[in-house]
């Protein structure tokens, strides 16, 4: 279940319908896909991921992916497998823990971990949602946001692109306000 938290407050909200009227406003949505696909949970029990699993993780799954195709017109897919030890986890934490935008549409199906996703509302308030397996989240383009992990530093996720090229962040200015820790 997604959690929504308010930076500089202990305000926490677990209600989907209260979550979305927040998010509605930006035209980010959340949506619950159960994860299901013939050989997936063996796969996801892995921490992490050589390439051929993966190749395999992402067909266990490919009827999400055939669906959001006819529907929204997805072209293609890759999985992000994250854990503590990654090589680059640094750097990656980094480079989108900061406020920034895209040129086009970012759509993750998070399939095992969690992760956090930040929003600007557009009263200039912050928000962070923590994503869970199981939750498909899309943020419009131009939507200012982040992304970090949490304390368990462990996340896989389906990205969906219709085009490769839109997902360069173009940092904004803004400061990332306190978030206490839950």
């Amino acid at each position: 279940m997604a959690t929504l938290q308010y930076a500089e407050s202990a305000q926490r909200v677990t209600d989907a319908a209260q979550i979305a009227a927040t998010l509605a406003p930006l035209g980010v949505t959340l949506q619950a896909i159960p994860l299901t696909g013939a050989g997936a949970a063996a796969l996801l029990a892995q921490p992490q991921l050589a390439a051929e699993a993966q190749v395999a993780l992402l067909a266990a799954l490919d009827e999400v992916f055939q669906r959001l195709q006819r529907e929204k017109g997805y072209q293609e897919r890759d999985l992000v497998v994250l854990y503590p030890g990654h090589p680059q986890l640094p750097e990656l934490n980094a480079r989108f823990h900061r406020v920034h935008t895209h040129d086009d549409e970012e759509v993750r199906y998070i399939v095992d971990g969690e992760g956090v996703f930040g929003f600007v509302l557009e009263d200039g308030a912050q928000v962070e949602l923590t994503v869970h397996a199981g939750d498909y989240i899309h943020i419009p383009a131009d939507v200012e946001h982040w992304f970090r992990l949490n304390d368990a530093q462990r996340i896989k996720a389906v990205r969906y692109f219709s085009a490769r090229g839109g997902w360069t962040p173009h940092y904004t200015d803004r400061a990332l306000q306190h978030f206490p820790n839950p």
